[in-house]
């Protein structure tokens, strides 16, 4: 089973030996990446104006780029979670508007880039398991 030699915005090699070198973990994390977050876009764009529940939508795309490796994501969504618990605790954020942008930019790229990879290698024979 072989992983890409690159993915735009992803560590895919640190991904993969946190997953215990095994590359199946690693494209079955993708596959439910891209699927369960296929909406989190418009979800997240919803939740705007309520901190605690976009927070809780920015933590988990946050926490599951970091898994699949999508090192741009993971970062920009902890940003915009910072922010949010900053505004949470009642202090000031000012950069928390520029830090959504980053946001669903890299959040556009990353999933994209792991879909576009997924179905390249679909499962089955030849394919990721």
């Amino acid at each position: 089973m072989t992983i890409p030699h690159s993915l735009d915005g992803f560590d895919v090699r640190a991904a993969v030996a946190r997953m215990l070198d095994q590359p199946d973990l690693w494209w079955q994390a993708l596959g439910l990446f891209v699927e369960h977050f296929s909406a989190w876009e418009q979800a997240w764009q919803a939740s705007i104006g309520d901190d605690a529940q976009e927070c809780r939508k920015v933590h988990a795309v946050s926490s599951a780029a970091a898994n699949v490796g999508a090192v741009r994501l993971a970062s920009s969504a902890a940003a915009v979670e910072q922010g949010l618990r900053e505004r949470l605790a009642g202090r000031a954020a000012e950069a928390l508007e520029a830090a959504r942008r980053q946001l669903q930019a890299d959040f556009r790229q990353s999933w994209q880039a792991a879909a576009d990879a997924w179905r390249a290698n679909p499962p089955g024979p030849g394919g990721h398991a």
